[in-house]
């Protein structure tokens, strides 16, 4: 039993050597050719039917010839598969002493030595103080200075309305390294979002745009360095964006495979659509941030809702919750968790180098063998062509054959009525 969204054909065993076919279909060429045949509007939704899949042409040899192509290949590629295998085992691995560094980093083991020789180290309680002091007095000035310009006094209680940050349940957390704290993403950060300017309005919000603005899909590359679209001051004015300056995280909130939950950096000033979390902070605790972002990818992804296409939101990067270490500790955990993973980077470089090669080494092979480069040509061996006739002749017998019972049984209904 197979699928029904698998198709079964056959070939003639004494004409055609199934192996020699099934070599050829893994060709480029004959992949581009079957891509080319596929119906649908999209890359998920692409179908190929048995109609638009018969005229799919493959080059054939005399029979000898492809039996001697097809265990040439076989035993070729066995030897670069292996070799491939071992490529991607490796790439295993590395992926696993990435993890392996990044929990280290959040979890304080690569600090443990360093924890014992500073034992003075201002812990991380008293930063947390000053961050949100910090974060209280540019709240405070930034109400004030709207009182100013809208021409009015400060109102009685006005600050009270401060919104305090979201602050961590500590309740089945893990015991810390000495000197750290538990804290969540809304008491370290400033945390907002952008919008999209409605596209309808492209002469308003996006024609002769100046004004930098960057989708979900920025978080694809570490750093955001170009824009994805411009658009205008009008668009700015209008429509909640917020401009953010270099420095500032971008968390994906939205989105389609792995693209959810990753982070990356703002290098330029940029607005943001709905679909990204940014992420102010200090310049000091930014590095260390990333780190935690990068260990718990996973987890960030895991606390989206919804149905079909589920997104995280404002208030679940708000309530995210890291292990916050000293200020002094930081830098060190950042300095040897980077330099484990440039190593790591470097590796991963290399093996994506060498599988590449060995993929474009088993598409060269595969063209030698059907460009009749790869084994030798015998004279002795009867063409292709009159192989060819002789399948064809046999089909048409075949349908003869059972064409003829019809016929009979056709017949034989006449006579009884």
């Amino acid at each position: 039993m197979i699928s029904g969204k698998m198709y079964r054909f056959r070939v003639p065993e004494k004409e055609i050597d199934a192996r020699y076919v099934e070599a050829y279909l893994q060709t480029t060429a004959a992949q581009m050719a079957i891509d080319a045949m596929k119906t649908g509007g999209s890359d998920s939704g692409l179908n190929l039917t048995h109609e638009r899949f018969r005229p799919l042409r493959i080059p054939i040899a005399p029979r000898n010839e492809q039996q001697r192509i097809a265990d040439t290949l076989d035993e070729l590629l066995s030897d670069l598969d292996a070799g491939g295998d071992a490529l991607h085992s490796a790439k295993a691995k590395l992926a696993l002493y990435r993890a392996s560094v990044l929990k280290a980093a959040v979890q304080g083991d690569l600090t443990a030595e360093w924890r014992k020789q500073h034992p003075d180290a201002e812990p991380a309680t008293e930063l947390l103080k000053r961050i949100l002091k910090e974060r209280r007095q540019r709240w405070e000035q930034e109400q004030l200075r709207k009182f100013k310009a809208a021409g009015k006094t400060s109102p009685t209680n006005w600050k009270a309305k401060y919104k305090e940050p979201v602050t961590p349940d500590t309740t089945n957390l893990p015991p810390l390294p000495e000197g750290w704290c538990w804290a969540t993403a809304d008491q370290l950060c400033e945390v907002g979002t952008g919008a999209t300017p409605n596209r309808g309005q492209k002469v308003r919000y996006y024609e002769s745009g100046t004004v930098p603005w960057v989708t979900s899909s920025c978080v694809n590359q570490p750093f955001v360095d170009q824009p994805s679209e411009l658009v205008t001051a009008e668009a700015l004015a209008e429509c909640n964006l917020t401009i953010y300056s270099p420095g500032t995280i971008l968390l994906a909130m939205y989105g389609e495979g792995k693209t959810r939950g990753m982070h990356t950096e703002l290098r330029i000033s940029a607005a943001t659509n709905q679909a990204v979390a940014a992420l102010q902070t200090l310049n000091s605790i930014r590095s260390y941030l990333k780190l935690f972002l990068a260990k718990n990818y996973h987890d960030v992804r895991r606390a989206a809702s919804g149905g079909v296409q589920p997104n995280l939101n404002l208030d679940v990067v708000r309530s995210i919750v890291l292990p916050f270490p000293p200020e002094s500790e930081q830098s060190v955990i950042v300095e040897s968790a980077e330099d484990q993973l440039s190593v790591i980077d470097h590796l991963e470089s290399d093996l994506a180098s060498k599988l590449a090669g060995a993929k474009a080494l088993r598409q060269s092979i595969l063209r030698h063998a059907f460009t009749g480069q790869l084994v030798p040509q015998d004279p002795k061996d009867e063409p292709a062509s009159e192989l060819l006739k002789r399948i064809a002749a046999e089909r048409e017998a075949r349908k003869r054959t059972k064409a003829t019972p019809r016929k009979q049984t056709a017949k034989r209904q006449k006579r009884e009525k």
